[in-house]
């Protein structure tokens, strides 16, 4: 079973991916996508790589053969997977985190508006066919790795539609 850890820059992705490490063998996408050269270019302005997401849904399909195998990282929804986990936190929480990590004001900005529309979770939802979100605003990591463990489980308890920025953004 292949599994993606998705999400919003700073809702939890790398930390729960080290827990999980534990566990399952986990691939993180940003770095499979830097040692294999699985991008197209270099963006200066944002100081990333543009993924070739053909290319890395070729690797994946090709060389990621683990009976149950994490792939963790913000494009893990692009991937064929067997279930997508969306990590979510509230715009406040995601603001606060991405300033104490030294995200410049206008990174923030878009962060915080994707997670408020709910980006990734449609980007999930349109892809992939078993889909859970969860909330990590207020959970320490530790709880967050115990809701992916319960999802791979079998838990149907976090199925998407349940998390609501409304309020918070529109007060």
């Amino acid at each position: 079973m292949k599994i993606g850890i998705t999400g919003t820059p700073g809702t939890g992705k790398s930390s729960v991916c080290k827990i999980l490490k534990k566990y399952y063998p986990v691939i993180e996408l940003e770095q499979l996508i830097k040692e294999k050269k699985l991008y197209t270019r270099k963006d200066r302005q944002r100081d990333t790589f543009v993924a070739d997401i053909d290319a890395l849904v070729s690797y994946v399909s090709h060389y990621v053969t683990h009976p149950t195998a994490i792939l963790g990282g913000h494009l893990a929804h692009y991937l064929p997977l067997d279930l997508v986990i969306v990590l979510r936190a509230s715009p406040s929480e995601l603001r606060r985190r991405l300033s104490k990590e030294g995200f410049d004001e206008a990174k923030i900005k878009e962060n915080v508006e994707a997670e408020a529309l709910d980006v990734i979770l449609v980007e999930a939802l349109e892809r992939n066919d078993n889909v859970h979100e969860i909330d990590t605003s207020e959970r320490d990591i530790a709880e967050v790795a115990n809701c992916i463990m319960e999802i791979i489980n079998g838990s149907d308890e976090y199925k998407p539609g349940s998390i609501d920025w409304s309020e918070e953004v529109f007060r």
